[in-house]
C-alpha cells in the first residue's frame, strides 16, 4: 500500500471529457501539490457528494496551487456525463484498466452492487517532488474524507 513518504506511483488513463484526451500523472508533478481522490463510481450518492464537495473547495485548492484529480474505474464517457451533470470543473481520470487503482492498492469489490475492481474511496496528496505527503483510505466506502484536513495537507 502507498504510504506517506513513498514515491507516488505514476499512471496513465483517459480524462472524462467529450474528447477523452490522454492523461499522464507525470505531466502534473512539479507544478504544486496533486490531490488524487479515488472514488468507487460516478452517479452513486456518496461519490456524487464527495466530488461536489471537492468542487465546492476547488477555489481553496486552486489558491494553494494544488491540482485536484478524481480517479475511478468508470469509463471516460460516464465520467464526462457525471462532470457535466454536476458542474465538476476538475479532471476525472478513467482508470478502466485498474492501473492506478492497483498501483495505489485501493481496489474494492462490492459484489452486492456488481462492482469488481472499483476504487475504494481514498485521498493521496503528492508534493512537487512526487512524494506522497498525505494518505486517507476509507474504512467504509460510504465515508467521505475530511476536506479541511486535505486542505491542511497541501498547506492551504
Amino acid at each position: 500500500m502507498v504510504s506517506t513518504g513513498d514515491s507516488a506511483p505514476t499512471f496513465t488513463g483517459k480524462v472524462g471529457t467529450k474528447d477523452h484526451e490522454s492523461f499522464d500523472l507525470e505531466n502534473h508533478l512539479g507544478d504544486g501539490p496533486v490531490v488524487l481522490a479515488f472514488f468507487p463510481g460516478a452517479f452513486t450518492p456518496p461519490c456524487t457528494n464527495e466530488m461536489i464537495a471537492f468542487q465546492d473547495y476547488l477555489d481553496s485548492f486552486d489558491e494553494a496551487g494544488a491540482t485536484v484529480l478524481g480517479v475511478s474505474a468508470d469509463s471516460p464517457f460516464s465520467q464526462g456525463e457525471f462532470r457535466e451533470k454536476h458542474g465538476i470543473e476538475f479532471d476525472l481520470i478513467s482508470d478502466m484498466a485498474g492501473e492506478a487503482i492497483d498501483a495505489y492498492d485501493v481496489a474494492l469489490d462490492i459484489p452486492e452492487l456488481g462492482l469488481h475492481g472499483s476504487a475504494n474511496r481514498a485521498v493521496f496528496v503528492i508534493d512537487e517532488d512526487g512524494t506522497v505527503t498525505y494518505t486517507w483510505i476509507a474504512d467504509d466506502p460510504t465515508n467521505e474524507p475530511d476536506y479541511e484536513t486535505v486542505l491542511d495537507a497541501i498547506g492551504a
